[in-house]
C-alpha cells in the first residue's frame, strides 16, 4: 500500500527511507517539494517558515546520494541527471 510518505520518500535509499518514517510522521509539504524537484535533476530553492524542514530537505537528498556510493563503492550515483548527462552537483567534462 503506498501513502503519502511513501511517495514522497521514493527517490530515497531503503535506508533512508526507513530513517525518516521511524523519526517522522509525514514529510513537510517543503520537502515533498523540494524532493520532487532534486528528483528531476531541477535546482531547487527551498523558501518556507522556521520550522518546515528546509535544512533536512536540502541536505537529506545529498547525505543519502553519499550513502549510497560509500555502500556500493561507486564514485558516481544511480540518482538524477541534469540536462548535461551528469549528477545534480556535478560539473561534466
Amino acid at each position: 500500500m503506498h501513502d503519502g510518505r511513501v511517495g514522497a520518500l521514493d527517490g530515497f535509499s531503503p535506508v533512508t527511507r526507513e530513517w525518516f518514517t521511524g523519526a517522522f510522521a509525514t514529510p513537510t509539504s517543503a520537502q515533498e517539494g523540494a524532493w520532487s524537484s532534486i528528483a528531476r535533476g531541477e535546482n531547487t530553492l527551498v523558501v518556507a517558515p522556521t520550522g518546515s524542514g528546509k535544512t533536512l530537505a536540502a541536505f537529506l537528498w545529498a547525505i543519502d546520494r553519499l550513502a549510497v556510493e560509500h555502500a556500493t563503492g561507486r564514485g558516481e550515483t544511480a540518482g538524477p541527471r541534469d540536462r548535461h548527462g551528469g549528477s545534480p552537483g556535478r560539473r561534466s567534462g
